[in-house]
């Protein structure tokens, strides 16, 4: 189970092979210099995180594998990204 630690104080778990995922579409669009909301729910409750670039941000893994990643949900995510829901954690579709 990694991490995504936002604002050095704020640290969500996340699973490693979504983590990735999601750090190349947030890594994507912070380059480009973009604001977009990051959607978290955990089953009881959602957050909504307002990514920035000048915003610190961490991707901390437990393994130190890098997973084979997903074109297909790379796609999702970040079209998803630019909705004005944000970037939501869709589940994986096939590879």
């Amino acid at each position: 189970m990694g991490v995504l630690v936002y604002d050095r104080d704020f640290e969500v778990d996340i699973e490693d092979r979504t983590l990735a995922h999601l750090q190349v579409v947030i890594i994507d669009k912070l380059r480009r210099q973009e604001r977009f909301p990051l959607v978290l729910e955990d089953g009881k409750r959602e957050r909504v995180i307002w990514m920035t670039p000048e915003t610190p941000l961490q991707f901390v893994y437990h393994g130190n594998r890098h997973p084979l990643l997903n074109r297909d949900w790379l796609e999702k995510l970040a079209e998803a990204a630019g909705s004005t829901r944000g970037l939501t954690v869709l589940p994986e579709p096939p590879m």
